[in-house]
Parts: C-alpha cells; sequence; structure tokens
C-alpha cells in the first residue's frame, strides 16, 4: 500500500523528523489560502501514486500570487502519468544548498533490510544506482536487533556527508528504520533531505510504502488506503479481484495461476504474437468467473484474439468447461475469437463438453497459442 506525500510526512513530522510547513489543498480557492499562510516561495505538489512528478509538470514553485494561481490551476485535474490530481500539497519552499538521499528497504538478496545514504539526492535514485552505485553507501541491518547509532554514522561517513549536518542526518536514518519496522513499511525514503544555509536538514519529500499483509496490524494506516488505477480496466480487475497488469499487445491472455500465465504470456511472444495483458483469475473457474475475465479482455480494445489457458486441479476440468460455456452463452455476440486448452483433473472430460461454435479448443499449450496469435494477425488483416 502506498501513502501519498502529505501522509507519510505527518507520520515522519509526529516521529520528530523536520519536513516543511504545510496545507492540503483540492480547489485552487483552497490554494490561494494556503499560500497566503504559508507565504512565499511555495512549493505545490500533485498528490498521486507516481514517481517523477516534477518532470511531468506535477510539482512547481510559486513566488507570487500569480504563478500560485497558475501552478493550482494546471496541477489540479491534470492527467498524471494516467492519473487525476485531485489534491495538491502546499509547501513551504526551502532554501538549500546541498540535497541528499536517505532510505531504508529490503535487499531480499541478502535477506535483510538495508539503509542507504547518497550526496546525490533530488534525482532518480534508481538511475544513480544504475549508473553511479558507488554513490550510494549502504548498511545492512539485522532485524533481530534492529540499527545501532553506530550503522547510521557510518553509512553517513561512508556517504561523504558533511560533518557540521552527519549526526542529524544519521538521527533521520535512524528515525526512518524504526518506522520501517514498527509501521510493517516494505519501503521508507526521503528524496531529497535538503541542507539549509544554516546547515538544518529538512525531508522535502516522503516515500512510505506498506506491506499489505501487515496491514490488520496497522488499522491507523489502513484507513489511509485508497484504490487508484491507471485506466478503467485496472478498475474493473480491481473490482472483480483480480491479478492483472494491461500490456501493449493485442493477444489477450486469461489463467488460473500467475505461472500458468506468465508462461502463457512468454509462448505469445515466442511464437511471434504480443500479449495484451496479464490475467490471473485464480482458482475456481466457475462461470461468474469466467465471464468477469472475458468481459475484461473484451472491454481492452487492443485485444484481437484471446488464449484461455486453464489447469484444473482442485476444481476440475469438466466444470470449468461448463463455466466457460455458460459465459460464452451469455454473451450476445462474441466479439473476439477464443481459444481454449484445458489440462489437468478431468481435462478430457471438459474438452468434450466444450462448446466448439463458442470456442476454439486445442490439446495443447503450444497449439492453443499458434492459433490465438494466428487468429490476432488475420484480425488485422
Amino acid at each position: 500500500m502506498k501513502l501519498h506525500e502529505y501522509q507519510a510526512k505527518g507520520i515522519f513530522a509526529d516521529a520528530g523528523i523536520p519536513v516543511p510547513e504545510s496545507r492540503l489543498a483540492s480547489s485552487v480557492d483552497e490554494v490561494m489560502a494556503a499560500v497566503e499562510d504559508i507565504g512565499y516561495p511555495a512549493a505545490i505538489k500533485a498528490q498521486v501514486h507516481v514517481g517523477g512528478r516534477g518532470k511531468a509538470g506535477g510539482i512547481k514553485i510559486a513566488t507570487s500570487e500569480e504563478e500560485a494561481r497558475e501552478a493550482a490551476e494546471s496541477i489540479l485535474g491534470m492527467d498524471l502519468k494516467g492519473y487525476t490530481v485531485e489534491e495538491v500539497l502546499v509547501e513551504a519552499g526551502v532554501e538549500f544548498k546541498n540535497e541528499l538521499y536517505v532510505g531504508v528497504t529490503m535487499d531480499r538478496a541478502a535477506g535483510k533490510p538495508v539503509a542507504m545514504v547518497s550526496t546525490e539526492g533530488g534525482v532518480d535514485i534508481e538511475s544513480v544506482a544504475e549508473e553511479t552505485p558507488e554513490a550510494i553507501a549502504r548498511e545492512h541491518i539485522d532485524p533481530a536487533f534492529g540499527m545501532h547509532p553506530y550503522q547510521a554514522r557510518k553509512v553517513c561517513y561512508e556517504a561523504g556527508i558533511p560533518k557540521e549536518v552527519a549526526l542529524d542526518v544519521a538521527s533521520i536514518l535512524t528515525t526512518l528504520y524504526d518506522l520501517y519496522e514498527s509501521k510493517d513499511a516494505s519501503e521508507i525514503e526521503v528524496n531529497p533531505v535538503m541542507i539549509t544555509e544554516d546547515d538544518e536538514v529538512i525531508a522535502a519529500d516522503a516515500v512510505m510504502n506498506i506491506d499489505d499483509d501487515a496491514l490488520f496490524r496497522q488499522p491507523e494506516l489502513a484507513e489511509m488506503e485508497e484504490e487508484t488505477y491507471e485506466d478503467e480496466l485496472e478498475k474493473k480487475a480491481g473490482e472483480y479481484g483480480f491479478d492483472y497488469v494491461r500490456l501493449s499487445g493485442n493477444v489477450g491472455i486469461i489463467g488460473n495461476g500467475a505461472g500458468l500465465v506468465m508462461t502463457t504470456l512468454d509462448l505469445v511472444d515466442y511464437y511471434g504474437g504480443a500479449p495484451a495483458n496479464f490475467l490471473d483469475i485464480g482458482g475456481g473457474a466457475k462461470a461468474e468467473r469466467v465471464t468477469q475475465a472475458l468481459d475484461m479482455v473484451f472491454s481492452d480494445d487492443n485485444v484481437d484474439a484471446v488464449v484461455f489457458n486453464i489447469f484444473g486441479g482442485i476444481t476440475r476440468g469438466d466444470e470449468v468447461a461448463k463455466g466457460i460455456n455458460e459465459a460464452l452463452e451469455s454473451f450476445d455476440e462474441i466479439p473476439k475469437k477464443v481459444v481454449v486448452r484445458l489440462a489437468g483433473t478431468n481435462a478430457e472430460e471438459g474438452m468434450e463438453i466444450l462448446n466448439t461454435e463458442l470456442v476454439e479448443v486445442e490439446t495443447t499449450l503450444e497449439a492453443a497459442v499458434q492459433r490465438a496469435v494466428k487468429n490476432a494477425e488475420e484480425a488485422n488483416q
């Protein structure tokens, strides 16, 4: 679960991390009232769950009433990487001489949390990690003991943090780790930590993502969760409870199980097709579930053909076939050709039950994928 910047900063402030004065606003009038209270310069920042807001025009600095109004009018309601901006954070501007990066995340290879500090703040830390990894100092933390103060000081020293602010930066890092642990975060960072001319350290940004599986013990954070989707298809997938990712191709893919869907996706690519989506409907492919899945892929204008790859485990293949028949019969007109491959428990019985007037049937996954790719090619001719 992703927190908005204003939500994360509220948590940071409560924990003692210095953050700029700010107000949340959802209209131009509210923005103007906020900057009147806060003063100039002021940063007006889109509150959406995406990175790179500044480069996309979602963050603007206003030094006058006219600039503040123009920024509010341009940001509120804008489409920012597929998200509509409904709220902005109006924040006091910070005069700074240096920008740092401070964060904690899980190093899955090491099996431990890792604290990271860099003097290359204010830019995408992923780019820094890829292009100049030596610019990021790292310190792994034993979760059984937590972060020791000396570890925070050590990683700041290795990153080359100026001695005038090193202890303050180490304090921020220690607090971030405490929040990472106590709030069940999967990632927590400040980019940038701004250093003022007076050597004050201020968290000018805030990123905090929470482990979904731990929300049951974080009721206050769970109340902050909101459903945001990049488009109507993702919204529909959320309503249906599907694991769904939209891709750029034209072959719709439906399967029960993430591994099975990934295999199908790879085969579509292997046989010269282009996958349109990843859609895992999970176990128990009954008629309603199948209907919802087909509604998903049929609603995607990019899809020209569909391949349905089902493995019958606890759910028998004949029951799945009945579900597919019932689902397709519910459509007045089947808009795109559907190829079905069944395997597993009672697969042969299921293949016999499938209505071949509604679907094309193949006994192997390879053959099903090849036919779906061919159907998609023919639909474009």
